[in-house]
């Protein structure tokens, strides 16, 4: 029985993906920043039902131009985080922009791709961060660098901290909780090691009761404040916010 939910679930969603590759490619181009950002909520919400994926968000952003800092676990946190928050921009790896579908996808929602073995390029990369958020755009970034297993965090790293410290713009942390009914920290959600895509796409389709919760953060100041001190602090504060939760 759960085999066919999963399919069933799976069938739906290579349908939604493609619908929103055809909203981005004979839409977007057509539609303002509010409509935009409206249509991106809806379709981020509807790939979390279409996968039995329940969304619970507390707190509330700043508004205005920020810097959002999530810890990682999922491919799919970047449709939780446009779920509550449309209007981020998140800075992905170069190499998903030519990832079939899902690099439209990104880059039709004003995705900032960065080489991440490439020192120039990240410095590149702070500068068009800074350039979003003096222009007023909420700019996302995930400072782990990569999926972690949901309770203990990855180090933090704060190269692109410094485009809010640059900018005086304030600091936005995201708490990301994926649970599941026995599991204060979803195992089905998890993303890591050896796991494909495929794989992680049977194991969310398949999961009974998966479900996520944003936590946003007060936000931070960030004039004049020493990147690597402030990313840890961050870490320190999502860390908690984790453990309480």
């Amino acid at each position: 029985m759960r085999s066919l939910i999963a399919v069933w679930r799976l069938l739906r969603m290579v349908l939604h993906v493609l619908w929103g590759l055809l909203l981005i490619k004979l839409r977007f181009g057509s539609l303002d920043q509010a409509a935009r950002h409206a249509r991106v909520q809806r379709w981020s919400g509807g790939l979390l039902r279409l996968l039995g994926v329940r969304l619970a968000c507390t707190g509330r952003a700043r508004p205005g131009a920020k810097l959002l800092l999530a810890n990682h676990v999922s491919w799919l946190d970047i449709a939780a985080v446009h779920a509550v928050l449309p209007e981020a921009r998140f800075v992905s790896k170069a190499d998903v922009k030519h990832w079939p579908v899902v690099g439209a996808l990104t880059a039709g929602v004003g995705t900032l791709f960065i080489e991440r073995a490439s020192k120039r390029d990240a410095l590149r990369v702070v500068h068009q961060t800074a350039e979003a958020l003096k222009a007023g755009d909420t700019v996302a970034v995930f400072p782990e660098g990569t999926t972690g297993a949901g309770p203990e965090l990855l180090p933090f790293h704060g190269n692109l901290l410094q485009a809010a410290i640059a900018t005086e713009i304030p600091l936005q942390p995201l708490v990301l909780r994926w649970h599941e009914p026995g599991e204060r920290f979803s195992s089905a959600a998890r993303y890591i090691g050896d796991m494909t895509l495929l794989q992680s796409l049977w194991a969310i389709a398949s999961a009974r009761g998966l479900g996520i919760a944003v936590q946003i953060l007060p936000a931070m100041e960030t004039a004049h404040a020493d990147r690597r001190a402030l990313a840890e602090h961050v870490r320190g504060e999502i860390a908690a916010a984790l453990e309480a939760g």
